[in-house]
């Protein structure tokens, strides 16, 4: 009668509940959109008005436990809290509200800053899955979490370019250099941080959620 009733809840923790997702992928999702509001509050200011953030951890761990569909939408959900920190909600963005006050696009801000993040988050969720089959859960984990933080640098700092180059923010950012070599000077330090940092958080948070039995082999 027991293992009846642990089959019913975990039948039922499996089950369809929405857009193809399960109970326990809202759980969780709910759990990592949280995350995201509170990391969203904290960061490490930078030179330039850049700063050091790891919101990319949670978009990592959503991609590992959910695939594609669970990076997508908290990657969106990191996008939206980093486009509201522009008009200083929910925490502030030095860089965007500087771009904001001198009258950048508030459309192409919210594709760079929104729109990065959604394709970060999706394009994990694939990588984990090419990963998971061919390493094993602390390596595919890991690499994931490394991917997370550099596709983030990648897609946030070309779209910055690409769409805010001509203000006087960015030219005296740029200071005549080149689009690489003005990315690959900003990053720095900080672009390393978070990369080392969210390669060791999410391989570990990755495989421990898997040793908990949150995330089934079979996801």
């Amino acid at each position: 009668m027991k293992n009846n009733s642990v089959n019913t809840v975990a039948r039922g923790a499996s089950a369809k509940v929405a857009f193809g997702l399960t109970s326990r992928d809202f759980v969780i999702l709910a759990m990592l959109v949280a995350l995201e509001i509170i990391l969203g509050l904290w960061n490490i200011p930078m030179p330039a008005g850049l700063s050091i953030t790891f919101n990319m951890i949670p978009v990592a761990i959503a991609a590992i436990a959910i695939g594609p569909k669970g990076g997508a939408i908290i990657g969106s959900a990191f996008g939206l809290i980093s486009f509201l920190q522009c008009f200083g909600v929910m925490g502030s963005s030095g860089l965007g509200i500087a771009l904001m006050q001198e009258g950048a696009n508030p459309i192409l801000m919210f594709v760079h800053r929104f729109g990065s993040r959604l394709l970060d988050g999706l394009l994990l969720g694939f990588i984990f899955k090419a990963l998971r089959g061919r390493c094993n859960r602390f390596a595919a984990c890991s690499v994931t979490g490394f991917m997370a933080a550099f596709l983030n640098t990648l897609l946030f700092m070309s779209t910055l370019v690409l769409f805010f180059s001509n203000t006087a923010k960015m030219q005296q950012s740029m200071a005549g250099r080149a689009f690489f070599a003005y990315i690959v000077a900003s990053v720095g330090v900080n672009g390393l941080i978070e990369m080392a940092v969210s390669t060791i958080l999410t391989g570990a948070i990755g495989t421990a959620l898997f040793k908990a039995g949150l995330i089934r082999d079979g996801k």
